[in-house]
């Protein structure tokens, strides 16, 4: 089905390499040495050299003073690129950073780009300083002095959507269950002891409907990427390249009271985008790395992104369509609810985990003859929303 117009963006980049640093509690490392030792890892997995990468691109990170990352962690790795920029669009910056790569590499500002973020919210900072830090960068006039943090705003969107739709707390519940099973197919990851519907259920309340194990981790972990055009992808002789075939953003509102719906996300639009860059669509997929910040986001992302339709997503993951033998394995790793969740790097974690599916890198939890993938971003309350497109050279 695949086709793409002369101007878009399909097809003209290459992941070639991809690094994960140590992830869940990491002390004594910085954000900066996370960031570094994934960038390393990913450098010399794609066999270039420091000197090489012309672009960077970086997440912020809260448990570092540098609000310049991408400048900092440049000069921390010793290299002095012509194209940088630090992102932060919350959750959805991780996507956001490969649309971007893939942009300006095709554009000329860039030829070799490293995508990079590391933090260390685990260790680097205390419980109630992780809170804040993500909490503080929300508006301070109209929301937070009526108490309402992040995750109070993504627990009125579950609230929301239960009512409407009949959504169970077991449901909910489910989702954390098999993304702990996946993570204990994961080297490394955080939490893989097995979980049951009723342990999530009793494991406390948070923030009504979302029990603690209903919430993602809070970790220590950088991941780092190289992003190259096609053509010096060829010229280097790389393997197994992933290629870049659809981008899609969708901003919808900052302040949770001007959402437009609160069960409906920007991920309608930034999945459509990018489907119809790719030339594919939902039921292309093999494999899905979608942001888990809580069990009812992927719920709600399974049915924007269109993989089943709307109010059917506690039915489908009920019914076991996001895992193995379903019509979606997702978040194969354990995602932010069991492999990791450093911040806003958490979200590279689903691409380099999506990549190594492409890659047929993952053992005992291989998708098989997996080709397509996509990968899903979003953040704050749902205001963020970004897409990426993932495919093997058979689906260029």
């Amino acid at each position: 089905m695949g086709f793409a117009h002369q101007n878009t963006l399909r097809g003209k980049t290459a992941v070639i390499g991809a690094g994960l640093s140590e992830v869940g509690r990491v002390p004594g490392r910085s954000p900066l040495l996370l960031a570094a030792d994934a960038a390393r890892k990913a450098l010399a997995d794609a066999g270039v050299r420091r000197d090489q990468v012309d672009g960077v691109l970086a997440s912020a990170a809260f448990a570092s003073s540098f609000h310049r990352f991408s400048v900092a962690f440049s000069e921390y790795f010793g290299i002095q690129p012509t194209f940088s920029n630090t992102l932060q669009v919350s959750g959805a910056t991780a996507a956001t950073m490969f649309n971007v790569a893939a942009a300006a590499i095709a554009g000329g500002l860039a030829e070799t780009v490293l995508v990079v973020g590391g933090d260390s919210l685990l260790t680097g900072l205390s419980p109630d300083l992780a809170l804040r830090s993500m909490t503080e960068s929300r508006d301070q006039q109209y929301e937070m002095p009526f108490g309402i943090p992040v995750a109070n705003t993504f627990a009125m969107t579950a609230h929301r959507h239960m009512k409407e739709f009949g959504t169970t707390p077991e449901q909910l519940a489910k989702v954390a269950v098999i993304q702990r099973e996946h993570a204990r197919r994961t080297p490394g990851a955080q939490m893989t002891k097995p979980i049951t519907v009723d342990d999530v259920l009793t494991s406390g309340m948070v923030t009504s409907p979302y029990h603690k194990l209903d919430c993602s981790l809070i970790s220590d972990g950088g991941a780092a990427f190289v992003v190259t055009s096609v053509e010096r992808a060829k010229s280097l002789g790389i393997r197994t390249p992933v290629y870049v075939l659809g981008c899609g953003e969708c901003y919808t509102h900052e302040h949770i009271f001007l959402m437009p719906s609160l069960t409906t996300t920007g991920a309608v639009q930034s999945s459509r985008k990018a489907y119809e860059m790719a030339g594919y669509g939902p039921a292309d997929m093999d494999v899905a790395g979608v942001y888990d910040c809580f069990t009812g986001t992927v719920i709600m992302m399974l049915e924007d992104l269109g993989f089943c339709p709307k109010g059917e997503g506690g039915r489908f993951v009920e019914d076991g369509q996001m895992t193995y033998g379903g019509a979606i394995p997702c978040n194969t790793h354990g995602g932010l609810l069991a492999f990791a969740h450093s911040g806003v790097p958490g979200g590279l974690f689903h691409f380099y985990e999506t990549i190594r599916q492409l890659r047929g890198e993952c053992g005992e939890r291989q998708v098989a003859d997996a080709g397509l993938g996509l990968v899903h971003s979003l953040g704050a309350g749902f205001a963020t929303n970004a897409t990426t497109i993932l495919g093997t050279e058979a689906t260029l």
